[in-house]
């Protein structure tokens, strides 16, 4: 804990070149942390009080299973996170502001020390969030907030079960742990798709493999519908990307630009209600995210968690489901200059093909 702290702390000190609305994220940020860091029990002690509410006991014993399962069969570090709980007292523990320019697909990032430059801002404080939204908008950028269950220190600190990680069934739960544990696993500064994409990969590969193990057949089932839902949603929003992609780069004129944009938007809704009245049956499960609105930081900030993911369950099989034999694999291609990286996954032919740059001549 000292050793964030410090870290964030310099990050303030450093800011300070960059004026005071930089002094006043990162002292949020630290405020929110340490708020949470302070918050925290043992887990262990929580399962054996017999004060504690029997709903929150099963999920914390669940919880403490699962995460022993992800250090002995993941490979996943062997630390103290997910050892202590947090009731955070709200729906996310932060909300993430995205922002894109009005006619381009590529996100806004911010760089930030520890952590390298991302396509977005955390905050704790969703008024803050809020804020931080409506000024990027009057600047004529397209924003998207989303509220987030569990975030990582990449194991600087001793990560928290959160309240906000308990709100549903125990595969959500593992599927966050691992989530979050393959960020301190392998994390590549400054290329957010490499590493949700890997940690989605682990996390994908994890519950199916938690899920075999403790012989729950019918949560298998659903979580691989679930999957094949995501691929179908993720499908239909990468061809609006596309299709929006090639208006942008047209010498159209703003507002000739404009309407496309509007149209790709409502054929994308089109789109995703034929597939969910006919392909899946009348599921309703995506709803809310068609329903609110569509531009195109919501759109880039879907990209981000999902387009590298096939690639890097690809060369899971490669790697014949050996999480150590993947882990090393990713590592060497996670050493290859970035804009590398994705062609060296989308191309590798075995679990030991990506080698250092000087190796592949990429």
């Amino acid at each position: 804990m000292k050793r964030v702290f410090r870290l964030l702390a310099a990050a303030i000190t450093a800011s300070g070149v960059a004026g005071c609305t930089s002094i006043s994220y990162y002292a949020q940020s630290l405020a929110g942390h340490v708020q949470i860091m302070a918050a925290r029990e043992n887990v262990g002690k929580l399962i054996r009080d017999p004060s504690t509410p029997k709903p929150l006991r099963a999920k914390l014993t669940s919880a403490s299973a699962i995460r022993g399962f992800a250090t002995d069969e993941l490979a996943l570090p062997d630390n103290s996170s997910y050892h202590s709980y947090v009731d955070v007292g709200r729906d996310a523990v932060t909300y993430a502001v995205f922002a894109a320019p009005q006619f381009s697909l590529a996100p806004v990032t911010w760089c930030f020390p520890v952590f390298g430059c991302v396509p977005y801002r955390g905050y704790f404080d969703r008024k803050a969030a809020t804020e931080s939204a409506v000024e990027l908008h009057r600047q004529g950028l397209d924003v998207y907030v989303s509220g987030v269950t569990a975030y990582s220190t990449l194991g600087w600190s001793s990560d928290p079960l959160l309240s906000t990680m308990l709100r549903h069934d125990d595969t959500y739960l593992a599927s966050l742990v691992f989530h979050e544990l393959a960020h301190q696993k392998i994390y590549v500064n400054g290329d957010s798709a490499f590493n949700e994409a890997f940690a989605v990969a682990v996390e994908t590969t994890g519950v199916r493999k938690w899920l075999r193990a403790i012989g729950n057949r019918a949560g298998l089932r659903r979580y691989e519908a679930d999957r094949k839902r995501r691929v179908d949603f993720l499908g239909l929003v990468s061809k609006t990307r596309d299709e929006l992609r090639q208006f942008y780069k047209s010498s159209r004129t703003s507002e000739q630009m404009a309407a496309a944009k509007a149209a790709a938007i409502d054929k994308l809704r089109m789109r995703y209600r034929q597939m969910r009245d006919k392909r899946w049956a009348g599921y309703r499960g995506y709803d809310a995210w068609f329903d609110a609105p569509i531009n195109n930081a919501k759109l880039a900030a879907t990209a981000v968690y999902g387009d590298q993911v096939p690639a890097f369950l690809r060369l899971f099989d490669l790697c014949s489901g050996n999480y150590p034999r993947f882990y090393a694999s990713v590592r060497r291609i996670a050493d290859l200059p970035k804009p590398s990286r994705a062609k060296a996954l989308e191309v590798a032919g075995t679990c030991e093909q990506a080698r250092r740059p000087m190796e592949t001549g990429l």
